[in-house]
């Protein structure tokens, strides 16, 4: 019975080690997307308000957006489609958004 008490407290002990931070993976090299994101919590603002604002401010900033695209090796041909398409997207959203508008100030 002790020698299964000592076995299961090795391997905890071994796991754990596993996670401490090593003198060689503290310094880490710096990413090209420097997130320096902030946002002010007001006092006896709920929690959940405040991580909602704080994910809107990471999906405005774009940081996600180019991490999914820098996952993989993308050739400049690639690029350049999907730069394309995303002008073409933004454009016909940008139209939508000024014929709603014409549209309200109309009536």
């Amino acid at each position: 019975m002790r020698t299964i008490i000592a076995l299961i407290l090795a391997a905890l002990l071994a796991c754990s080690s596993a996670f401490m931070s090593s003198p060689a993976f503290t310094a880490r090299p710096a990413t090209s997307l420097n997130v320096d994101i902030k946002i002010e919590v007001n006092a006896g603002e709920p929690i959940e308000n405040a991580i909602r604002r704080f994910k809107r401010e990471v999906n405005k900033s774009g940081h996600l957006f180019e991490l999914r695209h820098k996952r993989y090796h993308e050739n400049s041909q690639e690029k350049r489609k999907r730069k394309t398409a995303q002008a073409r997207q933004r454009k016909r959203f940008e139209r939508i958004q000024k014929r709603r508008m014409q549209q309200q100030n109309r009536t």
